[in-house]
């Protein structure tokens, strides 16, 4: 195996254990209305992953690590849904530049937020089966979205003004 290959998949696995860590022990708030589920910022590392690892790599990492915290905090109905919105939300991402906090990823980020709150949404929706119940939801959807974002924007700055991106490769 190469050297970057172990690389990228040592560095996927911490970040999957770094999203697990934020999305179910740090501080969170639960959505009320709809069928429930709640606020994290596991998103803002899903975010920082995807400005570092190879697509593949970041989308794995997000996956396992937000699955697994719904998985087991009580979310189980959500993990299939999390799972794949979460590998999703990698996608609009660009892990080659010498920034982090590129202007890029920065909008990649809101995009994602989107991603999130459409994927979830839906999910939500035919699992109650009602679209208008479902949107009760999406106000705090979004508002993690942001949150997540903002933070992103703030850690990513911070890491590239240590160079840390260069300092991984």
């Amino acid at each position: 195996m190469k050297a970057k290959s172990l690389r990228n998949i040592v560095l996927s696995a911490v970040f999957a254990a770094i999203i697990f860590v934020a999305t179910a022990y740090l501080p969170r708030l639960p959505i009320l209305g709809g069928a429930g589920g709640y606020v994290h910022v596991g998103d803002t590392f899903i975010y920082l992953a995807a400005s570092v690892l190879p697509l593949p790599y970041a989308m794995v990492a997000g996956a396992i690590g937000g699955a697994l915290a719904d998985a087991l905090t009580g979310y189980v109905v959500w993990a299939p849904a999390t799972f794949i919105i979460k590998a999703l939300m990698a996608l609009p991402f660009h892990s080659t530049g010498t920034k982090i906090a590129s202007p890029r990823n920065i909008i990649a980020s809101a995009v994602s937020g989107l991603v999130c709150t459409a994927g979830y949404y839906i999910y939500e929706a035919l699992l109650i089966t009602s679209f208008a119940v479902a949107a009760a939801s999406l106000p705090f959807n979004l508002i993690q979205g942001l949150i997540s974002t903002v933070l992103f924007a703030a850690v990513g700055f911070a890491f590239d003004r240590l160079k840390l991106k260069s300092k991984i490769e």
